[in-house]
């Protein structure tokens, strides 16, 4: 659903207005006496939905986050920790999981029960509200088959003993079960409010939230703004009363937003730019090794990209190390698997492209010969449209990518073509494209995570329609190995047996990038990337 710009009042309207000049920080400047203490966070492109059964962004997830907390929920440091449950155990399978829950109430006074997670669960598996997410969930026990409506709902492996216990049953055994309940798929949402609004229920006369903030104020393309919600799971310890969200996808906006003092935070900046960001802004400049793979995707369901030879030979043609030592973000370092280095439970040998190390020069010829096998040459020009972000380091690399290819040969003719980011990966979600550039950052910190994305019954972030039976069969045989080393090992055969064929061609493993506002405190970097407003403060402001 897309967020039309919402009636409100006029104080509501005069409060977001009030918001773009209530005094932050921003380079230091202090609350004036009657202000709202705010946090001003720039996110890099426009808000589609706040609903966490439809969303699939991460810049969205900065503002559902604030708003709404299921059975864990991410700490500071990025790791789970407890949420709406009080406590959990799981049976000796690792496969029943009982969670309690502790006493949280609604923004609207209703308690928070366990039939809201039944709720939501059967919600995101329903084909009516076609979640891009619900594949992520086909862990717990028949969820798949209730989202193809060959089950019913009440089918699904999760039920409420009684309104402080949940019971989930899974598939298989899945160790990394309480970092995904730190996604927002899992998160509970008010059936009470969902049934009476509908998809009109995020809207902010309407929304209903169990989190630190609420929102009160959305206008597309410019702001979305969430006052501290007194009730909600966090609010005694959040130290602003008030966040804005600026929906900034241009670098010289949120720049200027910085240097005139009207920005804390910012979700993104332009890598090759460090350097001059870091003198511009001292102290701003935030980094870290993430869980954060860039990879293009080759479109398999239409010549010529569903030819391997057409693959492989464009994805050993890019010169990845120039790319990184010479456009991108420094730390940026070239992938050659899907699943980044920092991963856990994947400790065994990993398998990488057999090419890594052959001279480049080498494989520009085997890259020729692949093309010219596959029918290509001067008679037969490949011709094909490349698109990517126009965020980011994305723009910069683009160009090196399309130089590269053409180094091939004279007949190979890219072209390139800049999209907004939010319709990139609507297009990749649609199979709109023939290459496209792209990126997964995870979820939760397994293998199976990024792997699954390849699997042909993951559905829309299937970006090029991979299906390979052996593929799909061992990440199943994977999900029910208890011993994690052996989960490890089909793993990594898996995608050993993925990268040679080529649906995708891994490009970097990137290091998180934030501007913060040096005076801001309790920013802690995490792989994950997730910063929720309410560990943040500011020196010389008193927390709560």
């Amino acid at each position: 659903m897309i967020m039309r710009r919402t009636l409100l009042s006029v104080s509501i309207l005069a409060l977001a207005a009030f918001s773009l000049a209530a005094c932050g920080g921003g380079g230091g400047t202090k609350e004036k006496p009657g202000d709202v203490p705010t946090l001003r966070r720039g996110i890099s492109a426009q808000v589609d939905t706040l609903d966490p059964h439809k969303s699939s962004a991460q810049w969205e997830n900065i503002i559902i986050g604030d708003m709404m907390i299921g059975l864990m929920t991410d700490g500071a440091d990025g790791k789970p920790q407890l949420g709406m449950a009080s406590s959990y155990e799981v049976d000796a399978t690792g496969t029943v999981w009982t969670f309690k829950l502790g006493d949280y109430v609604w923004s609207d006074g209703q308690p928070v029960t366990a039939n809201d997670f039944v709720f939501a669960f059967r919600r995101l598996q329903d084909p009516a509200v076609a979640s891009q997410y619900a594949s992520l969930l086909w862990l717990v026990k028949n969820a798949e088959k209730v989202n193809a409506l060959e089950l019913p709902p009440e089918e699904l492996g999760i039920r409420a003993i009684d309104d402080k216990t949940v019971e989930i049953t899974l598939e298989y055994p899945a160790p990394y079960l309480l970092g995904l309940l730190t996604h927002y798929t899992t998160f509970p949402v008010p059936q009470h409010v969902v049934e009476q609004y509908g998809d009109a229920w995020i809207q902010p006369q309407n929304i209903v939230v169990n989190g630190p903030y609420k929102l009160v104020y959305w206008r597309t393309g410019d702001q979305l703004v969430a006052d501290k919600n007194p009730t909600g799971f966090g609010a005694a310890e959040a130290c602003f009363d008030r966040v804005a969200y600026f929906e900034i996808a241009d670098e010289n906006a949120y720049e200027n937003k910085i240097a005139a003092g009207e920005l804390d935070v910012n979700n993104v900046f332009s890598g090759p730019r460090q350097s001059e960001i870091e003198a511009k802004f001292p102290g701003w400049v935030r980094t870290t090794p993430g869980l954060l793979t860039t990879y293009w995707s080759f479109n398999q369901t239409k010549p010529p990209f569903n030819d391997v030879r057409v693959r492989k030979a464009l994805a050993i043609s890019l010169d990845r190390e120039f790319m990184v030592r010479n456009v991108m973000t420094p730390g940026f370092v070239p992938a050659y698997a899907l699943v980044p280095p920092k991963i856990a439970n994947y400790d065994v040998p990993r398998p990488e492209v057999s090419w890594k190390d052959q001279p480049r020069a080498e494989r520009l010829a085997e890259a020729k010969r692949l093309l010219e096998e596959a029918g290509f040459g001067p008679n037969n020009p490949l011709k094909f449209e490349f698109i990517h972000r126009n965020t980011g380091d994305n723009p910069k690399v683009a160009p090196v990518a399309q130089s590269n290819w053409a180094e091939i040969a004279p007949w190979v003719q890219p072209e390139i073509v800049r999209q907004e980011t939010k319709v990139l990966y609507s297009r990749l979600r649609l199979t709109d494209f023939q290459i496209s550039d792209g990126a997964w950052l995870a979820d939760f910190d397994d293998p199976i995570n990024f792997l699954y994305l390849l699997d042909s019954k993951t559905g829309q972030q299937n970006y090029g329609k991979y299906a390979n039976p052996e593929y799909d069969a061992l990440l199943a045989d994977a999900k029910n190995q208890l011993d994690l080393t052996k989960r490890a090992e089909l793993f990594a055969e898996a995608e050993k047996l993925m990268l040679e064929e080529y649906p995708i061609t891994p490009m970097w493993v990137q290091v998180t990038q934030n501007l913060v506002d040096p005076t801001l405190t309790g920013w802690e970097e995490n792989a994950k990337d997730n910063h929720r407003s309410r560990f943040l403060c500011r020196e010389g402001m008193k927390t709560p």
